[in-house]
């Protein structure tokens, strides 16, 4: 059980790193990196029961404490950058030009 569930996170958190390296879509890289956290999540759970221990989940409610806050203040970020730009696509958009 544990075995299958660190597989499957470090599955996910290919998937978003990959998706996160590839894709210029801030939508897409933003969704990546929320996969990439839920992946970390999995495998603090199954280790957390691998040792008996609630420190796992007690790390897991932290981390999506953080990225509850990052998807707000993340999309804020998105829609002014769409409102102002008009794209989300980040080969375009350059944001320390004045």
């Amino acid at each position: 059980m544990i075995a299958e569930a660190l597989f499957f996170s470090a599955v996910l958190f290919t998937i978003g790193v990959v998706g996160v390296l590839t894709r210029r879509n801030a939508i897409i890289i933003f969704m990546c990196v929320e996969l990439m956290l839920n992946a970390v999540n999995l495998s603090f759970i199954a280790l957390s029961r691998l040792h008996g221990s609630a420190n796992g989940q007690v790390f897991v409610l932290f981390v999506m404490t953080i990225a509850a806050a990052e998807a707000a203040v993340g999309l804020a970020i998105i829609i002014s950058i769409f409102r102002h730009h008009k794209s989300v696509d980040l080969r375009n958009i350059n944001l320390l030009k004045g």
